[in-house]
């Protein structure tokens, strides 16, 4: 009786610590249905839609997937047509939209202009001391993979997009990050931002 006991006991511990871990998760199969509106701009496979100004989902980082649709939401981050796709959807349904993009493998991206490549890949892994900007490789780590939850996968996503993105930060337009970024991005030039975007789309 006593072991019977502790073995209640001992799942009634399992279930408390797993079930809101696999709740934070999302549920793959429910996220795959409320994507199917989403493969316009990234793709069946996550990979990308045919404007490199969409970004690539697939592989990303679950709960920052998550954080990001919900600051469209919310407003934080703007962009027109993502706010008219988040405007229906619950925590829940965000959280499993970030499960199942982060279960979807991803392509690994190129480069188009090595020099710019390589001048991109000095900043990425070097910084710019003089200008007092970090490696990108300090936060997103030496392969681009990133450091969830905050700080995401950058590695083979599209050069437009990124460079897209890192512009916002420099201007202020885009800051629901903590500021990081836009303390970063505003310190680089935007030539920086162009070479760094192009080195990271061939990074994996």
């Amino acid at each position: 009786m006593k072991n019977m006991l502790s073995v209640a006991t001992a799942m009634s511990l399992w279930l408390v610590m797993i079930a809101p871990a696999q709740a934070a998760n999302g549920n793959v199969a429910a996220g795959q249905a409320k994507a199917a509106v989403c493969t316009g701009c990234h793709g069946a496979d996550g990979n990308g839609g045919a404007d490199p100004l969409w970004p690539k989902l697939a592989g990303q980082d679950p709960a920052y997937i998550a954080k990001q649709l919900a600051d469209f939401k919310s407003g934080a981050r703007k962009d027109p047509i993502m706010a008219g796709m988040v405007a229906g959807l619950s925590a829940a349904d965000m959280r499993n939209i970030g499960a199942y993009y982060a279960s979807l493998k991803p392509k690994p991206g190129a480069a188009r202009d090595a020099q710019l490549a390589k001048q991109g890949e000095k900043v990425y892994r070097g910084g710019d001391a003089k200008m007092g900007v970090s490696a990108c490789m300090s936060c997103h780590g030496p392969s681009g993979h990133g450091i969830p939850p905050r700080f995401p996968k950058v590695s083979g996503q599209n050069a437009a997009y990124t460079r897209k993105q890192m512009l916002a930060f420099k201007s202020g337009s885009r800051a629901n990050d903590g500021e990081t970024m836009t303390r970063i991005a505003f310190r680089m030039s935007e030539q920086e931002i162009k070479a760094v975007s192009e080195y990271m789309a061939g990074l994996h």
